[in-house]
C-alpha cells in the first residue's frame, strides 16, 4: 500500500497546494480522467469544509491530507482540528425548505460523488474512497 500525505495552514488560499496535491497523485498513479474530477471536487470540497467549518479560518490549525492507494482503490482522509459536527443528522440541502439556505451541499456532493463518505472522531476526521 503507498500512501502520500501534506498538511497545511487552516487558510483558504492554500486550496491550491490541495489541487496540486491531487494533480501531482494523477500522474504518479495513472488515475483515471472519468473519476479525476470527482476526486478533484470531493477532496477539495472536504479540505473547503475542514478549513471553514473545522478550524474556523484558524492559519495556526492545520489540515492534514493523506492518499493511501490500494490495489483497486483510493482512500483520501482529511482531519482537522475543529470541535467536529453532528454528520448522524445533516439536512438535506435538496428539500425544499433547505433550497434557499447557503452551505450544506458540500457533503451532498461528496456522498455523490465519492464511491464511499465515512465520517470519523465526531466529524473531525473524513475518508472520502474512490474505486478505480
Amino acid at each position: 500500500m503507498k500512501s502520500i500525505k501534506i498538511s497545511i495552514p487552516s487558510l483558504m488560499e492554500n486550496i491550491k497546494i490541495i489541487e496540486s496535491f491531487i494533480d501531482n497523485a494523477k500522474e504518479k498513479y495513472t488515475i483515471n480522467e472519468d473519476i479525476y474530477g470527482n476526486i478533484m471536487i470531493s477532496v477539495t470540497e472536504c479540505v473547503t469544509n475542514a478549513i471553514v467549518h473545522g478550524n474556523q479560518l484558524d492559519g495556526n490549525k492545520k489540515v492534514d491530507l493523506e492518499l493511501r492507494l490500494e490495489d483497486d482503490s483510493l482512500h483520501f482522509t482529511i482531519v482537522d482540528e475543529g470541535p467536529g459536527f453532528d454528520y448522524e443528522h445533516l439536512s438535506d440541502p435538496t428539500a425544499p425548505e433547505n433550497l434557499e439556505k447557503i452551505g450544506g451541499r458540500g457533503i451532498f456532493i461528496m456522498k455523490h460523488l465519492s464511491d464511499d463518505v465515512k465520517f470519523e472522531d465526531q466529524g473531525r476526521k473524513t475518508v472520502l474512497t474512490f474505486y478505480l
